[in-house]
């Protein structure tokens, strides 16, 4: 029983010696301060891969977005009764001889 504890306080005196050293000290500093405080930390590199996926995925959005509309534009300027028909929804345009009552 004896033994087992002088090597148990052995090695908590070699732990102890080893955090306490002035080395260890100044490199556990220096990985802290590159982990959390530098211009090219961790934590600013995790924040920036978010914000690129971020944007790459708007990126991709306004790329379909851009699709449609080519899509509608080359339907408009191609079938004559789609482009009345847009005309009259959207813009509320009407021929001469109607009326046009908006309900809500």
């Amino acid at each position: 029983m004896y033994h087992m504890q002088s090597k148990e306080r052995g090695f908590l005196k070699l732990l102890f010696r080893i955090l306490v050293n002035k080395y260890t000290i100044v490199i556990l500093f220096f990985f802290v301060y590159l982990i959390c405080f530098d211009d090219h930390s961790l934590v600013k590199r995790y924040r920036s891969s978010q914000e690129i996926k971020k944007l790459e995925q708007e990126y991709q959005d306004y790329i379909e977005e851009i699709e449609q509309n080519k899509a509608k534009i080359r339907q408009l300027t191609s079938d004559t009764t789609y482009l009345e028909k847009f005309a009259r929804e959207q813009y509320f345009m009407k021929r001469d001889n109607e009326e046009i009552f908006i309900l809500k």
